[in-house]
């Protein structure tokens, strides 16, 4: 039976009022330091009255973002292709904590489908039958990998495609029409960044190759055949996509490019605002929430570490309200 979201865009409306806005960003932004921050975000309802550090403010309020979805949807399982990405982020702490025997704690991201913890005990007694199905085959392999080469890029690049490939095919499976978008997108993003960094770093095609994942958007093979050639070919192919308004930000930087990406999402989930039923609301809240979040992270760090206005200024993404 389909899931009824009245209930949760309902709350979602209100919810959306108190999101920040370019404005309060921007205040934000001129504050004189990063105690001024934190207290014009406690005005702002943020934190729990306690005095946290900037980084346990950060993790509370992502927190609070799942414990509201989690009281307004009831079954949650129709948002795991927000937090699958969680699971194979933890995934390859894990790993490398084994092979350098470190504890993973600290690292790990709690708001995931599965539990990391559980992940943790069956990949340290090498129990991969313990794992989800859809772990099993790629802990074994990027374990595998990291054992024989000691290269965590490898790993990484396994477990990264291993998760591209799992979002992808939630969104195919998905009958939303916002999700398949949001994970059309998320796999191409993933995919350009793939290619700019091989490009940069003189990758080989086959390890350009077994980086990418298909999606729709994107020609995958002649995407790893211009990384291979060089930026100059990556762009020069972005050019025939629809992603041709990305090239100006590559030709920036990599955090211009990034911010790209967010912008490109977030304007692309702005229509929900008028949707009143459905999970595209709720969708698009999420993404708002955590771009907020990040623009705070990234506001916080410059202040922390003395950057200009005019730095961080770039760096900010468009705000969803």
């Amino acid at each position: 039976m389909q899931q009824d979201f009245t209930y949760a865009v309902a709350r979602i409306r209100f919810r959306e009022t108190k999101l920040l806005s370019d404005t309060d960003l921007n205040a934000l932004l001129m504050s004189s330091d990063a105690d001024s921050v934190m207290r014009l975000l406690r005005d702002k309802g943020w934190g729990d009255n306690s005095d946290c550090r900037p980084e346990e403010l950060l993790a509370l309020e992502e927190n609070k973002l799942w414990e509201f979805i989690n009281e307004t949807v009831d079954d949650i399982s129709v948002l795991n292709f927000l937090l699958i990405p969680n699971d194979y982020h933890n995934l390859k702490v894990i790993l490398k904590c084994i092979t350098r025997d470190q504890e993973p704690d600290s690292m790990l991201i709690e708001d995931s489908v599965e539990d990391a913890q559980a992940i943790y005990k069956a990949i340290k007694s090498r129990d991969y039958g313990d794992l989800p199905e859809y772990l099993q085959e790629v802990a074994q392999d990027a374990m595998t990998t990291l054992l024989q080469t000691s290269d965590g890029q490898l790993c990484d690049i396994i477990v990264d495609k291993a998760c591209m490939e799992h979002v992808y095919r939630l969104g195919k499976e998905s009958e939303s029409d916002i999700i398949r978008l949001y994970c059309e997108l998320f796999v191409a993003a993933a995919d350009i960044k793939i290619a700019i960094r091989c490009a940069n770093t003189k990758k080989k095609l086959d390890f350009i190759r077994r980086a990418l994942a298909e999606c729709d958007t994107l020609d995958v093979e002649r995407l790893a055949q211009a990384a291979f050639e060089g930026k100059d070919e990556v762009i020069a192919y972005l050019g025939s996509t629809e992603y041709r308004s990305a090239v100006d930000a590559i030709e920036t930087s990599m955090s211009a490019f990034e911010k790209w990406c967010d912008d490109y999402m977030t304007n692309a989930m702005k229509p929900q605002k008028w949707e009143p039923f459905g999970i595209g609301p709720v969708v698009a809240y999420i993404i708002a929430r955590q771009n907020e979040i990040k623009a705070v992270r990234m506001i916080l760090s410059a202040k922390l570490n003395n950057l200009s206005e005019n730095t961080i200024k770039e760096r900010l993404r468009d705000m969803y309200v």
